[in-house]
């Protein structure tokens, strides 16, 4: 293979290699490299900020093109040696930053957010991306903290991760990200022919695990170490193997049950301080009407109704019939909290403005979009405070300007590493009328 210089007048084609300086950090785990004054742009990753790399050509078109930084020429002073050896090219994708100090990461994180929020939003904002404690191995250490992983299945039975953007799977034995408890399942370590896929979640605070595997399975699971196992057929109905299908996950002081197919924040300490964080943002009163849309398991709407008490109401919407059970047992200790099944807007044009005046929600990787916002505050609505959690900048970015367009003004804006390693962050957004 001949390389390709960062001059070179033609389009770079699959395979090329090229001698690029790297720039900024790009959502995704990316960073962005310009090798010539057309216009191309080439998204290199295993690369930092500042680095001069070689990159070798995976993927491209006219005008973009995305490349595996294969040596690195100028290291930056942010990179250290990766931990898990699959997080490297033509690896697991699982990790987009293991090559990044911690504290570089929750920058690159930082940048990133600012960077959609003014592209998008057309906000400027200083952005802090704030560690979260609880990983196995101590509160900055970026490893050992993720309590659910979805193995993929290939042909011959092997429960792995894929490589990025690649249906290949890549046998990662034990996960260095995985919480202890999820690796101590043993599910890579086993065969599961004809499943298409093996989940592996714990509730570390009450030494709980589960499994839940997508079939069509050929005969019984294997014996995974696990308190709960769960089977989704075809149509995606799932059936409790053993144990009771769900999981004693703990946060803000009580015990909420989350089943196999059901949503719980991965990181041990996210869904404590996410609570938290949403609590001080809508300062609830006794007697205040509140909603939490996109509700999963109730924890805001939970915590919400503590708060607001018996003379307050609690509005909680959640469209997945698994998630409306749980929510549903989870909150009978306060009958002002009602759930309601069904999408966010359709909900809530349904049920009125309900005189609530403050609104969580917490949607997912698509944001809540225009008719959820219209519905939210349009005609009646009397809200006077927001309060947004956003696992997605970009979409997070959209739905701010929507806000603001209508009013809304942005008051504080947090961000957590609640996925240390990758890519991801989660946000919070509080706004107020």
């Amino acid at each position: 293979m001949v390389p390709v210089t960062a001059a070179a007048s033609s389009a770079p084609l699959p395979g090329d290699v090229l001698e690029l300086t790297v720039g900024a950090a790009a959502h995704g785990g990316w960073c962005v490299a310009r090798p010539d004054d057309k216009g191309r742009v080439v998204f290199v990753r295993h690369a930092l900020p500042g680095e001069r790399v070689r990159a070798v050509i995976t993927q491209a078109a006219a005008k973009l093109a995305r490349a595996d930084a294969i040596e690195i020429l100028t290291p930056s002073a942010d990179r250290v040696r990766p931990p898990c050896p699959h997080a490297r090219p033509g690896g697991c994708g699982g990790c987009d930053w293991q090559h990044a100090s911690l504290p570089a990461q929750r920058r690159l994180k930082a940048a990133v957010i600012g960077q959609q929020l003014a592209r998008i939003g057309g906000l400027d904002r200083e952005v802090t991306v704030e560690p979260l404690p609880g990983g196995a191995q101590g509160d900055d250490y970026g490893l050992g903290w993720r309590t659910r992983i979805s193995f993929a299945v290939g042909p011959d039975g092997l429960a792995g991760l894929r490589r990025l953007r690649s249906h290949d799977i890549v046998d990662v034995g034990e996960c260095p990200i995985a919480h202890p408890d999820v690796n101590a399942a043993g599910a890579t370590r086993l065969r599961w022919p004809g499943a298409r896929s093996v989940q592996v979640a714990a509730a570390p605070a009450t030494g709980e695990r589960g499994v839940l595997v997508a079939g069509p399975l050929r005969g019984r699971p294997p014996a995974v170490d696990a308190s709960s196992v769960g089977l989704v057929g075809r149509r995606g109905a799932r059936t409790a193997v053993s144990g009771r299908g769900w999981l004693t996950q703990r946060a803000a002081g009580r015990d909420w049950r989350v089943d196999l197919a059901g949503f719980w924040q991965v990181h041990p300490a996210a869904a404590d301080t996410l609570a938290a964080a949403v609590l001080a943002a809508l300062d609830p009163r006794p007697g205040d009407a509140a909603l939490d849309l996109y509700c999963g398991a109730g924890l805001f709407a939970g915590v919400l109704a503590e708060a607001v008490g018996r003379g307050g109401r609690v509005i909680a919407v959640e469209a997945d019939p698994v998630a409306v059970r749980d929510a549903r047992h989870n909150l009978r200790e306060w009958p002002w909290a009602r759930v309601h099944r069904g999408g966010a807007a359709h909900v809530v044009d349904r049920v009125g403005p309900t005189g609530a005046s403050l609104a969580v929600l917490d949607p997912p990787r698509a944001g809540a979009g225009q008719r959820v916002i219209d519905a939210l505050t349009g005609g009646e609505a009397e809200l006077r405070r927001v309060a947004y959690v956003s696992c997605d900048p970009p979409t997070l970015a959209r739905d701010l300007r929507l806000l603001i367009d209508r009013g809304w003004r942005l008051e504080a804006l947090r961000a957590f590493d609640a996925f240390p390693m990758t890519h991801h962050v989660e946000c919070l957004a509080t706004l107020s009328r």
